[in-house]
């Protein structure tokens, strides 16, 4: 009993981790993506203060900082054409 247990635990957490980490897919090739030091200062021009730039394993643009009325923001972004494809409080 405690094995059928312990590997009921261990897929749930499995599960809840694997969740966790999803984010949106972008299936853009490079030689096509926006320049990553345009595209921050130009999200700095709206107003946004960027913690953390980063690009997923979805190959999406992610940041991590605050919107220009200082509300904490995680964004992920089509690094193709800058549109927001998802959107964390």
């Amino acid at each position: 009993m405690k094995h059928t247990l312990l590997a009921a635990l261990l897929v749930a957490t499995s599960a809840v981790s694997t969740v966790a980490v999803a984010g949106p897919t972008c299936n853009v090739p490079k030689a096509q993506w926006m320049n990553e030091a345009d595209f921050k200062k130009g999200l700095e021009q709206q107003g946004y203060q960027i913690k953390q730039f980063k690009v997923t394993k979805g190959q999406c643009y992610e940041i991590y900082g605050f919107d220009k009325s200082g509300k904490k923001v995680e964004i992920y972004f089509n690094p193709g054409n800058g549109q927001v494809l998802e959107t964390k409080s």
